[in-house]
């Protein structure tokens, strides 16, 4: 079981880090003592989320919830997800895959962890056309393929590895329209990861600040003896 001290010390690298970074420091989380940073980054993304999920659920629970704004009328949905059911959209992709259209054969392999570290600082209006770049292994550049070959190609990939592109369907209350939107399982469980690291400081402090422990000592109180103690402090 991860502690809460290595929860902080993974939450103080990723503060500077872009999304997939923080990512793949989650993932190293997930997978343990031992791992090896470039078979994360080798990682299909499908399959890294996956260990995302069962990582968010050791952590917070089975439930994912949160908000979207309905596309059609514009009425705030809230979404409530069980976790299981987005892993059951989990496999172990393909290593290639290849696609023939109008005539034209590509090999391509799913994106990985590192494809998407490699292109964080991409603009999102080049972003599509580099990670397929990357795919095909540059066999061809991304100019050279119709954007209708393309578009089999990315479809493609995206049905060997679904778990790389989860999703979740609300329908809307105010018009009957059915919501569909993407599921960043990486930044969903960094901000939680964020939100409880503040909160687990300010007890810090103000236990420190009521009974002069430290840090250590205050972090291996369980939440429960924890919260305890901040009650008979006045700060709870």
């Amino acid at each position: 079981m991860t502690g809460a001290a290595e929860l902080l010390a993974v939450w103080e690298s990723g503060l500077p880090a872009t999304g997939p970074r923080r990512a793949l420091l989650l993932h190293a989380l997930a997978r343990g003592p031992g791992h090896d940073t470039e078979t994360l980054l080798a990682t299909p993304v499908g399959r890294r989320d996956g260990d995302l999920l069962r990582l968010r659920r050791g952590l917070f629970g089975d439930r994912l919830t949160g908000r979207l704004t309905c596309a059609r009328c514009g009425e705030e949905l809230e979404f409530d997800v069980d976790t299981t059911q987005l892993l059951d959209a989990v496999t172990d992709p393909p290593p290639t895959i290849t696609v023939t259209h109008g005539g034209r054969r590509i090999t391509a392999r799913p994106p990985t962890a590192g494809d998407l570290v490699a292109l964080a600082s991409i603009p999102a209006a080049r972003a599509r056309a580099a990670l397929l770049s990357r795919c095909i292994g540059g066999t061809y550049e991304p100019s050279d393929i119709p954007d209708d070959l393309a578009d089999a190609v990315v479809a493609a990939l995206a049905e060997a590895d679904p778990g790389g592109d989860l999703r979740f369907t609300v329908p809307c209350v105010g018009c009957g329209a059915t919501c569909t939107a993407p599921l960043d399982i990486g930044g969903y469980l960094w901000a939680e990861l964020d939100a409880w690291a503040r909160a687990t400081l300010l007890d810090v402090h103000l236990l420190a600040t009521a009974y002069g422990w430290g840090e250590a000592e205050i972090l291996a109180i369980s939440p429960t003896r924890r919260r305890y103690y901040l009650e008979l402090s006045g700060h709870a």
